[in-house]
């Protein structure tokens, strides 16, 4: 308990010299650490991520039922959902409470994966991506928000009423569920897209004229990765993906050169 109590403190402690505006923005905070050290660090913020993860998904199971019927009404009216074996809804059930818990927990894995990879960041970085944290969950959400209602309606729609005069769909729900928190997962993590140049150049990883230059070949790289994302084979959608990426690189570049 004393122990628990103490890396509480020590916690506390650390925020307090990271919000502290008396010390220079340049003033690099962590010290050079042995092999042993840096794993331990690793394993200690593994563990801050799988408990993160933990939580917020079990505050998910709450709400799992409604949000089940919920991501039911994206596909198109009359399509009608089954389970064939026995165990099915049950997994698709803690299927989509995992997947909200991620979500939710995004900003802390955020937040430890680069605290890890980047030992060596200023106060001044380190409050600038405390700040952006916030926006890690916003975008997240506008992005799946934008898969719902956008993505989802066409891939379903196409899909769902491909060829009807020779099958008729009966979707089992967890390929359905599968399907849906997929695209919805990775249109939030592609909406990420302006947070990630705004970080990179305020931290002077890269600078607006040089990600500008790189325009075309970025065009290029959006939609290969449309057509992963996507699960059809047709342009319609695939642009679907690719141009709000577009819209969002351009966004994160323009946020960089007026902040």
């Amino acid at each position: 308990m004393a122990k628990l109590v103490s890396s509480v403190v020590s916690s506390v402690k650390s925020l307090k010299d990271l919000i502290r505006t008396d010390l220079p923005d340049d003033e690099i905070a962590d010290e050079e650490m042995t092999i042993l050290q840096h794993l331990e660090e690793l394993r200690r913020r593994i563990v801050i991520i799988a408990v993160a993860i933990l939580v917020t998904t079990t505050l998910s199971l709450i709400f799992t039922p409604r949000i089940l019927e919920f991501l039911k009404t994206a596909a198109p009216p009359g399509t009608q959902l089954q389970y064939i074996e026995v165990t099915e809804m049950f997994v698709t059930y803690f299927e989509v409470a995992l997947m909200m818990g991620v979500g939710l927990s995004l900003p802390i894995i955020v937040w430890h994966v680069v605290r890890f990879i980047t030992p060596g960041l200023t106060r001044r970085e380190k409050r600038l991506l405390v700040t952006m944290l916030p926006l890690v969950l916003i975008f997240f959400v506008l992005g799946a928000a934008f898969g719902y209602f956008v993505t989802l309606h066409y891939a379903l729609g196409y899909l769902l009423h491909l060829f009807p005069e020779v099958a008729i769909p009966q979707i089992r729900i967890g390929n359905y569920i599968s399907f849906v928190t997929t695209i919805l997962f990775w249109m939030g993590l592609s909406f990420e897209l302006p947070v990630i140049i705004y970080t990179i150049c305020k931290i002077g990883l890269v600078t607006p004229n040089r990600l500008t230059k790189f325009r075309k070949y970025a065009i290029l790289i959006f939609f290969v990765i449309a057509a992963v994302i996507t699960p059809t084979p047709d342009p319609l959608n695939q642009t679907l993906v690719a141009a709000p990426m577009i819209v969002l690189y351009e966004v994160g570049i323009l946020m960089a050169r007026i902040a």
